[in-house]
């Protein structure tokens, strides 16, 4: 039985907890590097986030990246297979497993014997997480490990994306205000030139951004540019 020892759960659940520098990019290095140090007789990692037709890869080792790149030209292997299928996919070794002869090929090559790939589902994403031995049947009972895996992952890149909305919604709010100051100033401006209310002077400010087609906010910071580099130079 595959024992899911404390270090490597220590090391997953680390990956959960986000800071302003997390992305999805070091949660997946992350990934690779906890299961190469934490799963008995894996001697490297790999992780592909699936989005959108889009990948996003990350690797313990260079020489995985080449196997990596070399099952995509090839459009088969076990990654390919377990994203196509959302099963895990073990290869118990390399030399006798008859299903990708092109891959197991490029994989003996780079030393690999026996392989797990499991796919984890998240938020309509995909992350294939591949786990690489030198030795055959090495991963013979992967089933705890699924499960740590498939938590610890969704939890790290949920949160990620969670905090990245809030950021999100952070940055918008701030921009809104910097915008409403902005619109302010300008509005005093134009009170100051003409004598007019502050209704009218948003109106006047209103009027010129529809007649020449730019935002309110865009038009007030070109005016209160203006206006301080006109007082600069007096």
């Amino acid at each position: 039985m595959f024992p899911v020892i404390p270090i490597l759960a220590r090391d997953l659940a680390a990956l959960g907890r986000v800071t302003e520098g997390t992305s999805a990019e070091s949660v997946l290095r992350g990934v690779t590097e906890a299961i190469a140090r934490g799963v008995p007789g894996c001697a490297g990692g790999t992780a592909e986030l699936w989005m959108d037709d889009r990948v996003l890869l990350a690797s313990s080792h260079s020489e995985l990246i080449a196997v990596s790149d070399r099952e995509r030209d090839l459009r088969e292997g076990p990654s390919r297979e377990a994203l196509r299928s959302g099963r895990p996919i073990v290869v118990g070794d390399v030399m006798r497993d008859q299903r990708w002869p092109r891959y197991a090929a490029a994989a003996v090559r780079h030393g690999v014997r026996s392989i797990l790939v499991l796919p984890v589902e998240v938020d309509g994403a995909i992350v294939v997480i591949g786990l690489y031995g030198v030795r055959p049947g090495v991963f013979a009972d992967h089933v705890p490990l699924t499960e740590l895996l498939r938590e610890q992952v969704t939890v790290a890149l949920a949160n990620i994306w969670e905090f990245d909305d809030v950021l999100t919604g952070a940055a918008q709010m701030q921009e809104a205000m910097a915008g409403r100051a902005l619109i302010d100033q300008a509005k005093g401006i134009i009170m100051q030139a003409s004598g007019c209310s502050p209704e009218e002077a948003f109106d006047e400010l209103r009027r010129i951004s529809q007649h020449h087609q730019v935002k309110v906010a865009d038009l007030a910071k070109l005016l209160v540019t203006e206006h301080q580099q006109k007082n600069a130079k007096n």
